[in-house]
């Protein structure tokens, strides 16, 4: 029997296919005799793997055993696969057998030899060329930009996470990726989950505060100017409440907090450098019934441009724009503005906006992320509840740095893991003013006096001054740029596409693949205009879905592509209004 006889054609194809795995398969060490003189034939008549303790994977019990269970289940058209683990390709070659040829199948092996003996036994050239099977190297950016490419999965099938138990007998490194590609996929799903039924809110706000945003300036001056300073970030947890007392008065480090938290720091005499808001929802119009007005007319707000309007309007004081990715600005700015990665969270997106304003060393107060107590949220948030009213969204345990269950919910938790993820890239030093939360990795737990002990809040009184100086020059207004309308382009062009269909639809049976070729050629028109395809996200994934999600269209069909047509038109108009040229002049 010639063992590894499909290497050498598996690898050519991976080098032209998947360059990151095949950079860092070629920088691991391995023992090619090893290789060799691992793979046997057990007493089973099983081809096998010799393990360091001598035993083979599959002594115990054989393939079937454990794959016979792994069916492919509802929508598997659709769907995808991701395997953690791969032996000798038992489990990989079950799944590619008893699914569609549209459904993905992601392998992510954390042993070199075990991946080179998987690539050995099976001829998989076809399979990766036609893009159904990717393997992925065990690292974070390789796993992300994986995770990351399962929009339509997400969105019209299923993701299915598969450990390969027998490689669990291999080493740790398997649970270890299984638990990193399941947090990864929990995170990307409460993205897009808030990307599908939120993109329009988000960017249709943008687009109602694109005028206001230039008149209020730009965070430019404050690149770099955080350096030297230490600063306190201040949460909206249950926790917040325990420490106020000890931040009251003039500040000895740089305070920043969300606008959330504002009417609980006022109750307390804090009054922070400057506050952030990054909600979207007409729900932060609530935070108004209980700010001080006269206390915030002095109080800095950086804001997301997707911010409500009527919210932003409401603000009392000064109000400076913060541009951020999956919006219009990444286009629109082309490096002249700072475009933030914000994230999900208000914590998350203030952290990142201190790493790039330069700040090196930070204490998190009131960063709970989990319900220490029986509250939601700090004493004055206006969407704090008892936690007994809400479990049914804070329907997950975790435990506290005593090992005690507390509550959280799955945003919480991914906010949290955005957070140590970030913490582990930066070069900041963090400390959590611990007060009973879910505790952050990269973030030392402190009390007070450790805190005081350690000087964590000192900082040159001239950096500070230096830094108000550069947020008030921060909110001079910045010249606002116009383009050019779009929509009487785009008009001609959906509707020549829309004649088209209709006469390939009345031999729909005949004409599937023309309808479907149609049908990507207007998602690459759609798509190659980067200022206006955010606000089509919704549109650009029901047009993925109709190019790769259907096996088949009937002609009820073209009458739900005629409404996505005029769905796209409808709002090209309504961004040409807020952008072109007449807009602005009546701006």
């Amino acid at each position: 029997m010639k063992l590894y006889q499909f290497l050498k054609e598996n690898l050519d194809v991976l080098k032209e296919t998947s360059p990151g795995l095949h950079a860092w398969l070629w920088s691991q060490e391995y023992d090619m005799q090893t290789l060799e003189t691992s793979i046997f034939q057990n007493e089973h008549g099983t081809l096998d793997w010799r393990m360091q303790n001598g035993q083979g994977l599959f002594e115990p019990a054989p393939p079937v055993a454990y794959y016979n269970a792994w069916q492919p289940g509802e929508k598997a058209e659709q769907s995808a696969t991701v395997l953690i683990g791969c032996n000798l390709g038992y489990g990989v070659n079950h799944v590619l057998m008893t699914t569609p040829p549209s459904h993905k199948v992601f392998v992510l092996e954390p042993r070199a030899e075990m991946l080179l003996a998987c690539l050995g036994q099976t001829d998989y050239r076809e399979f990766i060329r036609a893009g159904r099977l990717r393997f992925v190297a065990p690292l974070e950016s390789e796993l992300q930009e994986m995770v990351r490419g399962l929009d339509l999965q997400f969105l019209f099938g299923r993701v299915v996470v598969r450990e390969d138990l027998p490689s669990r007998q291999i080493g740790p490194e398997y649970a270890h990726w299984i638990h990193r590609c399941r947090a990864r996929l929990e995170s990307f799903s409460v993205e897009m989950t808030t990307l599908r039924l939120q993109q329009d809110t988000m960017v249709g706000n943008e687009l109602k505060n694109f005028a206001r945003a230039a008149n209020d300036g730009s965070l430019m001056p404050l690149k770099g100017m955080g350096d030297g300073l230490s600063a306190v970030l201040f949460g909206t947890g249950p926790s917040l409440m325990r420490f106020t007392e000890h931040f009251q008065g003039t500040p000895r480090a740089l305070q920043v907090s969300s606008l959330q938290a504002l009417p609980s720091l006022q109750k307390n005499g804090i009054k922070p450098h400057f506050c952030l808001a990054i909600d979207y929802s007409t729900g932060m119009r609530q935070i108004f019934k209980r700010l001080d007005a006269d206390a915030a007319r002095d109080v800095p707000l950086i804001y997301s441009t997707k911010m409500d309007p009527k919210a932003l309007a409401a603000y009392p004081g000064p109000t400076i724009p913060l541009w951020t990715l999956g919006g219009l600005s990444t286009f629109v700015f082309g490096g002249r503005e700072l475009v933030l990665d914000a994230g999900g969270n208000v914590g998350v997106t203030l952290l990142r906006l201190l790493d790039w304003m330069g700040v090196r060393r930070v204490l998190l107060v009131g960063q709970d992320f989990a319900c220490p107590g029986d509250t939601t949220h700090a004493a004055g948030h206006h969407g704090s509840r008892d936690v007994a009213q809400v479990a049914a969204t804070y329907n997950t345990m975790v435990t506290d740095a005593s090992g005690n269950p507390i509550r959280t919910s799955p945003q919480l938790l991914a906010a949290r893991r955005d957070m140590e993820d970030d913490l582990a890239r930066s070069t900041i030093t963090a400390f959590n003013l611990y007060g009973g939360g879910s505790p952050i990795r990269g973030a030392t737990p402190v009390a007070w006096d450790d805190v005081e002990a350690k000087n964590l809040l000192d900082c040159p009184p001239e950096s500070l001054r230096a830094f108000g100086s550069a947020l008030s020059r921060a909110h001079m207004p910045r010249p606002r740029p116009v383009f050019e309308a779009r929509s009487q382009m785009w008009t001609n062009s959906l509707r020549h596409v829309e004649r088209r269909l209709a006469k390939l639809f009345k031999k729909v049976e005949k004409r599937q693949r023309d309808i479907n070729q149609a049908l990507a050629d207007v998602e690459v028109f759609v798509k190659q205009d980067p200022l206006y395809s955010p606000y089509l996200f919704n549109e650009i994934m029901d047009l993925s879905g109709l190019i790769r999600a259907r096996t088949r269209y009937v002609p009820t069909d073209f009458k739900d592509i005629k409404a996505l047509f005029s769905r796209i038109l409808a709002k090209v108009r309504e961004m040409d209004a807020a952008l072109a040229p007449s807009s602005a002049e009546a701006a």
